[in-house]
């Protein structure tokens, strides 16, 4: 992390020009970042791959995402897609980063060096969905004894005891 303090950003009278200050650090600070950056919801998003994940994440807490509201992980099938909500006081926005993870290589590198309250979130995506965080200090079940078989929020979770849901609901 940068030891230099980041430059004054105007206050933002509403969240379209939040996000459009937090567009204009973001690209003079990392430009690198700026053509993955849109808006979802209100918020900025930045999708990234595996391997920057980690390094765009601590650009961003550099930048002034000071707080890692959570993290949560979708199971498309093929692969699973990361997702992390992480807050800015300084630009008054949140910010969507998120990243592709292989079904056949679920791994990827943890913030918790980054936001120690990303534990117990990474924790349980290892739980539910088998994705391991490299590097955490205490990755094992959270939710599930430690002899569950398999990942229940996975597509490809199988248990006799469940009964399937219509697919038109």
């Amino acid at each position: 992390m940068s030891d230099q303090t980041p430059a004054p950003v105007p206050v933002p009278a509403d969240a379209g020009s939040s996000l459009e200050i937090l567009r204009e650090a973001l690209c003079s600070v990392h430009p690198d970042l700026c053509p993955l950056f849109s808006v979802e919801f209100a918020d900025g998003s930045l999708m990234v791959s595996r391997a920057q994940m980690h390094s765009t994440a601590a650009k961003l807490k550099e930048l002034g995402f000071e707080r890692f509201g959570m993290v949560t992980a979708v199971d498309f099938g093929d692969d699973f897609e990361l997702v992390y909500r992480l807050h800015s006081s300084r630009f008054g926005v949140g910010m969507f980063l998120k990243t592709e993870v292989p079904r056949d290589e679920p791994a990827i590198e943890t913030i918790t060096d980054l936001w120690a309250a990303s534990d117990w979130h990474e924790r349980e995506v290892y739980d539910l969905m088998g994705i391991e965080f490299v590097g955490h200090p205490d990755l094992r079940r959270i939710l599930l004894p430690d002899d569950w078989v398999g990942y229940p929020l996975r597509k490809d979770y199988h248990d006799d005891g469940v009964i399937p849901r219509p697919d038109y609901i």
